[in-house]
């Protein structure tokens, strides 16, 4: 078997990214569009200071609405080496971040490690993830994340093919995010910011609300052990010309219904986005 082959996300494309791009859109090479204190976080992330945030670039899901679609498609970004990288790490953490958040590492992870063996920071890392993950990988990803901040984004089969071509995404997703949340207890600093723990995602999507309660229902099961988000920010972008029911935000009655199944169930470490929150102008501007 070829050392080479790439086995680090659920597609399993086994390339030999030295020779041609994965499934992911990259190559061997580290590519990122930004870095910098990101204060647009949960509050026990971005704190006072901002998250030190890493964006790279390429993806292993590629939703058809990403937000950032430049990103994910690699479209943009700057090549950098693990050096640079493992630099980047302590830059941050000199400027005053509160921890190290690594933005779609998935496509990365060796990468990342690597650079985490060369500069380990005193912060927290935060692993910024869609969920869609392997657990052997997360495994030799532990003993160097303190924080799992996935998204949890589809129950249904039929909705996560057709906006990721990958029906088995929340069989995928729910195992790996069990194991995170499993393997990193909550910790808290004396400032109420998180030291280790995870914090799932859940991004609620037009005509989605039946999707958006089953995964609730799920999280419902674990929800004393970890934090979940209920995110009202869906704003169109991406490649829509297919999917009509995707060019709209969500409607407030769209957001209520999930918010409210959510607080019958009793999840109590929760957090949600006031309605406003889709806007573009939370969505950085891209350095490279």
């Amino acid at each position: 078997m070829n050392n080479n082959q790439c086995n680090l996300c659920p597609n399993l494309c086994k390339i030999d990214k030295e020779l041609k791009k994965g499934a992911c859109g990259t190559d061997s090479k580290i590519r990122i569009a930004k870095f910098y204190l990101h204060p647009f976080e949960e509050p026990i992330i971005s704190g006072t200071k901002g998250s030190g945030t890493i964006f790279f670039c390429g993806c292993s899901l590629k939703c058809v609405f990403c937000q950032n679609f430049e990103l994910s498609r690699n479209l943009r970004g700057k090549e950098i080496s693990v050096n640079e990288l493992a630099d980047i790490f302590k830059k941050l953490e000199d400027e005053g971040a509160h921890n190290i958040n690594l933005v779609n590492p998935t496509h990365y992870s060796n990468k990342i490690i690597e650079a985490l063996k060369i500069y380990r920071p005193n912060i927290p890392i935060v692993y910024n993830t869609h969920g869609y993950e392997n657990i052997e990988i997360i495994e030799q990803l532990n003993y160097y994340v303190d924080v799992y901040l996935p998204d949890v984004k589809y129950f249904s089969p039929a909705i996560a093919k057709r906006y990721t071509g990958k029906e088995n995404y929340f069989e995928v997703a729910s195992k790996a995010v069990s194991f995170m949340i499993d393997s990193k207890p909550l910790i808290f600093d004396n400032n109420g910011l998180i030291r280790q723990g995870v914090v799932v995602r859940h991004l609620v999507l037009p005509q989605c609300t039946s999707d958006s309660k089953k995964i609730l229902d799920w999280y419902a099961n674990i929800k004393d052990k970890a934090y979940i988000n209920v995110m009202s920010q869906y704003t169109p972008f991406g490649e829509l010309e297919s999917f009509p029911e995707l060019k709209r935000k969500i409607t407030r009655r769209e957001y209520d219904t999930v918010m409210d199944y959510a607080i019958a169930l009793g999840i109590e470490k929760m957090f949600y986005q006031e309605f406003e929150s889709a806007d573009e102008k939370y969505i950085p501007k891209w350095d490279y």
